[in-house]
């Protein structure tokens, strides 16, 4: 946990922005994995973790609003408990870490939210995303479950999201030490690229480094030599020279800060002509972004900014034609590059998506667009300082969609469906950082992971 006054302060910059009622915010549970004691590994949830800092199942947080009251509901272990598990911090204990006056056993929470709905005030919660919590929910508030995500605070979900947006410099060391060990993944995946290597040694080796390292991996690892594939979670191709291995990757760290990092390699340590000029249309449209990107500046235009570098450099392969300025307009650059520049990055991957999207990159100013692809990107609103955000541009030959768009004759003003036909099974590439917004800058977190065709080429071939 980070020091108690960091939690006391979260919670009182809460209450000051929050006029009425309760606050509740209730902790995860235990998930069995095919039996009740048999259980997947515990992840706490990531405002819960904010707000009150511990790592154990089973505990709701309470903050009156009204009267800066605040409360932690939970049971302490008991023998049973401790023959297997060992002894454990008692609630009590916890409350001398993170600053909670008031501790109550977990069967006094629903007598303590009944008389105050009773006495008709307002209870804020946040979206739900597991069923064991949603049903805890539907017996403390009385409301469906099908029906909560409905019925959410949505006052409460923005000054939560205006909260968590801002990375202080403990939360920053966190993450940029979750990074680190993403170097060690990612370079550990660019040795392994080599003729005959199953996808799944290298995807089981990227783990096991994360979890030697204190923490899980931040998301199931994306890994193939199918990379046109956005998410491909399969594992089971054997490599062979050259293909592009596509690796999206990161690491938890005991605090559960996350990482995120994409790098594509060549198998065998080489990339051809042909992959290299697509490879560099990427890497520049990655380094143009970090140099731009600072306070004030709208991650939408950024987005455009990585758009226009790509459709250059397609146009002057003879894959696409015409104004790269128009074809973007027109969203024919999305045959190739058909999501977002990057995402908010924190106690989640996709930090804070499990609020709703279009509350963490989305505001008054900036609405989600219909256009395909542009539809998709997560962060368009105004960067400020503090923020942890991704780089992730791509180019990616996907022949399902290739077909659908040449069959309609869509965009044959800018895009030459001769030459892609040239590139139809050449796979996808996808570069990743993860940089903080500084006061006037960014800079890009952790090591430095190679990515410059020299810099991968050579860490390939030592």
């Amino acid at each position: 946990m980070f020091s108690k006054e960091i939690y006391i302060n979260r919670r009182k910059s809460l209450i000051n922005s929050i006029n009425e009622g309760l606050i509740l915010i209730p902790g995860n549970s235990d998930v069995p994995f095919n039996y009740p004691a048999n259980i997947y590994t515990f992840r706490q949830d990531s405002s819960f973790l904010y707000f009150f800092g511990i790592n154990q199942p089973d505990i709701i947080g309470v903050i009156d609003a009204e009267s800066g009251d605040e409360y932690m509901f939970g049971n302490d272990v008991d023998i049973d408990d401790i023959i297997w598990m060992g002894e454990l911090p008692a609630l009590k204990d916890f409350s001398q870490k993170n600053g909670v006056k008031h501790t109550m056993p977990l069967t006094k929470a629903e007598e303590f939210i009944e008389k105050s709905l009773k006495q008709g005030r307002k209870i804020h919660f946040l979206p739900t995303y597991r069923s064991e919590s949603k049903l805890l929910l539907q017996k403390l508030l009385g409301i469906p479950a099908n029906e909560l995500n409905n019925k959410v605070s949505k006052e409460l979900i923005k000054q939560v999201v205006k909260l968590r947006s801002v990375k202080d410099s403990n939360e920053i060391k966190e993450i940029e030490g979750s990074v680190d060990v993403a170097y060690l993944m990612h370079t550990t995946a660019m040795k392994m690229a080599k003729q005959g290597v199953s996808e799944q040694e290298i995807f089981g080796t990227m783990e096991g480094i994360a979890l030697s390292h204190g923490g899980p991996v931040s998301f199931p690892i994306i890994l193939s030599v199918n990379g046109q594939i956005l998410h491909n979670h399969h594992h089971n191709n054997i490599l062979k020279n050259g293909q592009l291995l596509v690796a999206d990757a990161g690491a938890e760290s005991a605090m559960n800060y996350c990482s995120d990092i994409t790098r594509t390699s060549p198998v065998g340590g080489k990339f051809s002509s042909k992959q290299k000029d697509i490879y560099e249309a990427v890497v520049a449209a990655n380094l143009e972004v970090i140099k731009q990107s600072k306070p004030g500046i709208p991650y939408k235009e950024m987005h455009l900014l990585s758009a226009k570098i790509i459709t250059e450099r397609l146009i002057a392969v003879g894959l696409m034609k015409g104004s790269a300025e128009e074809a973007i307009s027109a969203g024919a650059h999305a045959l190739f590059y058909p999501h977002g520049l990057g995402h908010m990055m924190g106690l989640d991957v996709h930090d804070m998506e499990g609020l709703g999207e279009n509350y963490v990159g989305y505001d008054d100013l900036f609405k989600r667009s219909n256009q395909f692809g542009l539809a998709f990107l997560r962060m368009a609103k105004k960067l400020e300082e503090g923020n942890v955000i991704t780089v992730e541009p791509g180019i990616y030959f996907i022949p399902a969609l290739i077909d659908i768009w040449k069959k309609e004759k869509k965009h044959i003003d800018f895009i030459n469906y001769n030459k892609v036909e040239e590139y139809r099974d050449f796979g996808g590439i996808r570069i990743e950082d993860d940089i903080l917004i500084t006061k006037d800058s960014c800079r890009v977190l952790g090591k430095p992971i190679p990515k410059t065709v020299k810099e991968v080429e050579d860490l390939m071939n030592i």
